[in-house]
């Protein structure tokens, strides 16, 4: 059998685990889900009909309209630190010392992690959008292409963001510090344009918000599924998810092959 047969059989065998795993204990990844799910509900039927005369909006579904990229985004970054601390528990209980002993391939075991975590991502994504439909989102004016391409930039956001987390998980000594480690994944969209606009900040952290990784992404977003302006946010984010995984990946392989302490 060839490398790469051998390596896409490991993997594959790697996800089925993951995936098995995720499904006999849902709680991580369902208490994970409420942030953004109450985060939506918050900001809509609290907040929304003030949120919506701040944005220059009629009534609270214009701040649903605004609101719903942002919390798709916030999903992404509070669903990927259960990658972070299931990579740190398979570090602390042994089983990724039995995988070093055993005749897989070695980057398998990662990988089945990215991947199971990025369909955990997908899956949830998918709950919460029907929430947010469920309330009075529409996005009437999008294409087919832009539909596609919005989802593979939440794809790709997700694949960039979990290797960061999986980075994460291996760099820590034991789950809770790995989900303390992982919880600027949460902030971050907090201090971005989720919620209000860049523009409306002050000036001295109006830099800090609209150029982090969520900002350009969910500016896209926002200009895929609601026609707004996307201007330079669409290479920025692009930019940020190649450098994202790229770092993550890196981080990954040097934490997973070192020797182990």
């Amino acid at each position: 059998m060839s490398t790469f047969a051998l390596a896409v059989r490991d993997s594959n065998t790697m996800l089925r685990r993951n995936l098995l795993h995720a499904r006999r204990y849902p709680s991580m990844t369902l208490n994970l889900l409420l942030t953004p799910i109450m985060m939506l509900l918050l900001f809509v039927y609290i907040f929304g009909d003030v949120m919506s005369a701040g944005i220059g909006g009629a009534n609270r579904s214009d701040y649903i309209a605004y609101i719903v990229p942002g919390i798709l985004m916030m999903t992404i970054g509070s669903t990927v630190i259960g990658a972070a601390v299931s990579v740190s528990t398979d570090m602390t209980e042994g089983i990724i010392a039995r995988f070093r002993t055993m005749a897989i391939h070695r980057g398998s075991v990662i990988i089945g992690h990215v991947v199971g975590s990025v369909l955990q991502v997908l899956a949830s994504l998918v709950l919460v959008g029907a929430v947010a439909v469920a309330i009075g989102f529409r996005s009437t004016d999008a294409t087919v292409l832009e539909w596609l391409a919005a989802f593979g930039l939440l794809a790709l956001f997700a694949t960039a963001l979990t290797w960061i987390a999986v980075g994460m998980g291996l760099a820590s000594p034991n789950a809770e510090a790995a989900g303390n480690m992982a919880m600027p994944l949460i902030l971050l969209p907090l201090i971005s344009s989720a919620f209000i606009p860049a523009d409306t900040m002050p000036g001295w952290f109006r830099p800090i918000a609209e150029y982090q990784p969520f900002t350009p992404a969910i500016e896209t977003l926002r200009g895929l599924l609601l026609g707004t302006e996307i201007g330079h946010n669409g290479w920025l984010a692009l930019a940020w998810c190649l450098a994202l995984s790229a770092l993550g990946y890196y981080w990954s392989k040097a934490q997973f092959n070192s020797d182990p302490k």
